[in-house]
């Protein structure tokens, strides 16, 4: 699914796992080379070449071939010379030519390396046929300057060849105005000090012309250059156009954290929650004379949505727009009570959802709303050789509804449950569960908060109890309730 996607995208290249890794990454990268992608599909290996039988067989296009090239992974980690190793690469480049891949000759801890000895290996591999070279900063510790320099000197700088006599058996025409290597070379960054995206941005500005990325900079340690990142840098920042599908961003980041299991910060530039997120009361009221007094860029451009949210920091903007949302009206008077509760709320650390914003609403404007759907009766039951079962009695304008449901767990039953109960009357997608422990203890109590939508509409909604089921099912009719109560209004 990834794969497709990255396809999709527009990616180049994708380096789809290293086949010698298990017989699982094996099926799986063999899986992704038959799709008929139009991106060239790529296995890491090693400078042996059981790795690289293990690639073959795996039907890929490519390989990217990672040599260790500073002294310590030389010395410490291979326990090999210099010699040996650009022996090494030379040798199974040439092996992996023959059998009729392209080989991307990677240089290890580049950035630790001799300069000399690096270029040295980056030339013997294009004589055996390299058709790319890669540049990696291994443990993340270029900085900007440091990598325009760098990126400089392997792409621009042809007299070190010309001098040193060599001539490539490859000939590369293309570049040959463009690079000293004479053969393209692109850029592989690591995040340990939060420089990756900018030493990607220098070396492509100095001449390299691949980057390596991943989709919300996942990888190894703090991760890797963040592709979206990258692309958004190049787009809006240096006006440079990638083959990428902006719009296609956040869907893909979102697929990503989803089936790897690793949750984007909601910090995180382009595509973490609070990237269009706004609450500050002056930032809301900037946004209505204008959206680009407080967004470089629109949220529809990446396939987003603007949001604006309730807190301490939020202003009578916010307020009056959150309302008008609601179908309520205030005076001013009492939108200023609204303002001041709401302020109150938040500065207990508090999340002011709409749902306590109505709360709020209908108490300062004499509200009161009688739920159009009650519950009666929960019984769940789990356990170890049970699958969790739920019924539930409701109360639905007057008449009584009951149904059964089976989920994962007790949670996912009792709510499984609730929609069957109320299908065809108030039909809700759960978009968001998040789950807060208030106090500590077995006993602890406990904060539930749902995000459900409605043709097109969405709500939040907030249930507090020591009974993580009961609160779970209290937040979605909550939300349930004020969904079908809002629709009313409207009709």
């Amino acid at each position: 699914m990834i794969a497709k996607k990255l396809d999709g995208l527009g990616v180049d290249i994708i380096e789809a796992g290293s086949a010698i890794t298990s017989e699982g990454e094996r099926e799986a990268i063999k899986k992704i080379a038959g799709e008929g992608l139009n991106a060239e599909i790529c296995s890491y290996c090693r400078i042996r070449k059981e790795d690289i039988d293990c690639a073959l067989a795996c039907d890929v296009d490519s390989i990217h071939l990672v040599v260790p090239v500073s002294d310590l992974h030389i010395q410490q980690k291979l326990k090999k010379d210099r010699e040996t190793v650009r022996e090494l690469a030379v040798e199974m480049t040439e092996y992996a030519k023959s059998h009729g891949l392209i080989v991307e000759l990677s240089g290890e801890d580049a950035s630790r390396a001799d300069m000399d000895y690096l270029k040295s290996v980056y030339n013997a591999g294009i004589e055996a046929g390299a058709d790319r070279l890669c540049f990696c900063d291994t443990v993340g510790i270029l900085v900007p300057e440091r990598s325009y320099e760098i990126f400089s000197e392997l792409t621009v700088d042809k007299r070190y060849y010309q001098l040193k006599g060599m001539r490539p058996e490859r000939s590369y025409e293309s570049f040959s105005e463009l690079t000293g290597l004479a053969a393209p070379i692109s850029v592989h960054c690591h995040n340990d000090f939060g420089m990756a995206t900018a030493n990607t941005v220098s070396a492509l500005r100095a001449g390299a012309r691949e980057a390596h990325v991943t989709i919300n900079g996942i990888g190894e340690r703090a991760g890797n250059t963040s592709l979206e990142e990258v692309v958004m840098v190049l787009y809006s920042l240096y006006k440079q156009k990638t083959k990428i599908d902006i719009k296609g961003l956040y869907t893909i980041s979102r697929l990503v954290s989803r089936l790897s299991g690793i949750p984007v910060a909601p910090n995180k530039a382009i595509v973490g929650g609070n990237a269009f997120t706004h609450e500050a009361g002056i930032h809301v009221h900037g946004l209505l004379a204008n959206t680009a007094t407080y967004e470089p860029i629109t949220p529809e451009l990446v396939g987003r949505e603007r949001r604006i949210v309730l807190g301490k920091h939020a202003g009578r903007t916010s307020v009056v727009l959150a309302l008008k949302e609601l179908g309520l009206s205030a005076t001013e008077n009492q939108i200023d009570d609204i303002v001041i509760r709401m302020k109150e709320l938040g500065d207990k650390g508090k999340r002011v959802t709409d749902a306590d914003l109505q709360t709020i609403a209908e108490t300062v404007l004499g509200i009161y709303q009688e739920s159009k759907v009650k519950l009666e009766e929960l019984t769940v039951v789990a356990g170890n050789t049970v699958m969790p079962t739920a019924s539930i009695r409701l109360k639905v304008n007057g008449s009584h509804v009951v149904e059964a449901g089976v989920g994962t767990g007790p949670v996912d039953a009792a709510i499984n449950a609730l929609k069957k109960a109320l299908s065809g009357v108030a039909d809700i997608h759960l978009d968001e569960y998040h789950v807060d422990a208030i106090t500590g203890g077995t006993d602890a109590l406990v904060e539930v908060w749902v995000k459900l939508s409605k043709e097109g509409r969405t709500i939040t909604a907030r249930g507090a109890r020591t009974d993580i089921i009961m609160a779970s099912v209290e937040a979605v009719l909550e939300g349930i309730n004020r969904l079908i109560q809002q629709e009313q209004k409207k009709s």
